[in-house]
């Protein structure tokens, strides 16, 4: 029969998990999803955290949750011990010279995923075989939390604002293009200005899923331009296919076009800023040997 003082420390990390699932989601529901308990057993196990070190961790407003002050010191010692159990398999691994098997999970956006990482990933599963490769199509504040949280190594993709958490490591650079089909009124003008591209339909992503589409609207705003959104879809395969019916116009980043889509392409960057692309990480936290040498495969010069 386990003595008291195991059962004590057995509930003491278990408490502690509540608490930093709780602290990283925002939410006592989503941490219990994570930990797949109740609801109300992670509120057990956080009030029982409390009553032990007479502090309060959250401010309660509803089903909203906020760090105290005391909340946020028991985050910053809470952290490393329980991702450190977390990460306990990753990390014998390691140590025991089988670093070449594990999980790596990787947050990107559907054009990173099909145009950007297909030759990093095929040179890293032809060199590390025994490694699981996820790629979770997850994008902007979703794909953050779950980096906090740990559910995620890195995330590839573009940032225009850097929390102070966060460090981001540019490894490309897309021009913002314009694409119509190759006999298009606008494919015959060498200079093409904002007011030209407003004179006719655009074919787009939905913005609530692109920040491409966001920026558009941004700018043609700025610049008192109306414009028509003939199409919503996603996918850049399927708007370059509308476009090739001559359906609408696009502007997309040129990355994901190429000669063989057999479509007119002319560099937008005078009008909308350039994107970089990059390796998303998470401060103070150290990734699995696995997931190092596949930010090191992007980013060769990259040093943890």
């Amino acid at each position: 029969m386990p003595s008291s003082s195991t059962r004590y420390k057995h509930n003491r990390m278990a408490q502690l998990r509540g608490f930093y699932y709780a602290a990283r989601t925002g939410s006592f529901s989503r941490a219990a999803e994570k930990l797949m308990l109740s609801q109300p057993s992670v509120s057990l196990q956080i009030q029982a955290l409390e009553r032990e070190f007479g502090a309060q961790l959250f401010e309660r407003q509803g089903p909203r949750i906020q760090l105290t002050a005391d909340g946020k010191t028991m985050l910053e010692v809470a952290t490393p011990l329980v991702e450190g159990i977390e990460q306990l398999e990753q990390t014998f691994a390691r140590r025991r010279g089988d670093a070449d098997s594990g999980t790596v999970s990787i947050a990107a956006g559907g054009s990173t995923i099909q145009y950007i990482l297909p030759s990093f990933v095929e040179q890293y599963v032809s060199n590390y075989p025994q490694v699981d490769v996820r790629l979770c199509n997850v994008t902007g504040k979703a794909g953050l939390a779950q980096l906090r949280d740990g559910a995620l190594d890195f995330a590839v993709g573009p940032m225009w604002e850097v929390p102070p958490d966060i460090t981001f490591h540019p490894l490309f650079t897309f021009q913002p293009t314009l694409i119509t089909c190759e006999d298009h009124p606008l494919a015959t003008r060498k200079r093409i200005g904002l007011k030209d591209l407003v004179r006719y339909p655009l074919i787009l992503a939905p913005k609530e899923q692109s920040s491409t589409s966001r920026l558009l609207e941004a700018v043609f705003t700025e610049h008192g331009l109306d414009y028509d959104v003939k199409l919503e879809v996603g996918g850049y395969e399927v708007i370059k296919q509308y476009v090739r019916l001559n359906l609408g116009i696009s502007i997309v980043m040129s990355h994901c076009v190429t000669d063989r889509d057999q479509l007119y392409r002319k560099s937008l960057s005078r009008y909308f800023p350039e994107r970089q692309y990059g390796v998303v990480l998470r401060k103070g936290r150290k990734l699995t040997e696995p997931a190092s040498r596949f930010v090191k495969t992007l980013y060769p010069d990259w040093q943890e």
